[in-house]
């Protein structure tokens, strides 16, 4: 697909970290994009330097979201691209010790569903109304091709620390939408694809490095090379690589530096 101005976006928990990152590579190439965020601070600051849109969305709300696309496309048009970074969610182990009692206690379920809430469902949430949304759109070139969907999962989908058992289980279940979405997509012509970003420098892991500055600099070393956390732009450069290229399709894309997550 090419990217230039004739073409739209969306990018959802675009205020910061892989998704500022990501929209502002978009925009830099051309594209006109909405950024989707429930930070109306940070979201209204990125918009207004990409000169983008910026609409506060709740990707947890079917109608936050809906109202976010309707926004989105009365003022882009119909997005052919969509890039999902946003993400609730919740820690814990499945079984742990509990200090107040004495005893143990289990991840709750109501916890669980929350985190499912905020990873899994909104992921088909925000990728089967761009795909309704997409279907209807002329052909971009002679592939055919109507748009393309690049949802955010981890490398935890593939080797979940202590405490991340919704969190990996669910980004395991983001991979696990990819192929059969899009095999349902292929004769609309859109794509679905994942990235699973291993340590990126984002504002969680800047404020982490403030307190704690030696765990910070070993997760550093601990990734092979190279030796440091990812930076965001790399995670947009591959967003874009992946939207350019229309022969990447139905994959789980892995981008982390080789590492391989220990259990704690």
């Amino acid at each position: 697909m090419k990217i230039d101005q004739t073409v739209a976006a969306i990018v959802t928990g675009g205020a910061s970290g892989l998704g500022r990152a990501s929209a502002e590579a978009l925009a830099a190439a051309g594209a006109r994009v909405a950024i989707f965020d429930v930070n109306e601070a940070g979201g209204q600051a990125v918009a207004a330097a990409i000169g983008g849109l910026f609409c506060k969305v709740d990707i947890t709300s079917e109608d936050s979201v809906v109202a976010g696309f309707d926004a989105a496309r009365a003022a882009n048009g119909q997005e052919r691209i969509l890039v999902h970074c946003a993400q609730i969610s919740k820690g814990g182990k499945t079984v742990s010790f509990n200090k107040e009692t004495g005893g143990f206690k289990r991840l709750s379920s109501e916890d669980y569903a929350f985190s499912a809430q905020g990873i899994l469902i909104a992921s088909y949430r925000l990728a089967s109304i761009a795909a309704l949304g997409m279907a209807g759109a002329d052909p971009l070139n002679e592939d055919g091709e109507r748009g393309t969907i690049l949802l955010t999962a981890s490398a935890a989908a593939q080797d979940a620390q202590i405490g991340q058992v919704a969190y990996g289980s669910l980004k395991a279940g983001v991979n696990g939408l990819v192929l059969p979405m899009a095999r349902d997509l292929m004769d609309l012509g859109i794509r679905v694809n994942s990235i699973m970003p291993g340590i990126f420098a984002t504002p969680p892991m800047l404020m982490a490095k403030e307190r704690a500055p030696a765990i910070f600099e070993g997760l550093s070393k601990s990734v092979p090379f190279p030796k440091r956390l990812g930076h965001p732009e790399e995670f947009a450069s591959l967003v874009l690589e992946m939207v350019r290229n229309s022969y990447i399709n139905g994959q789980n894309f892995r981008l982390d530096g080789a590492i391989r997550m220990p259990p704690k």
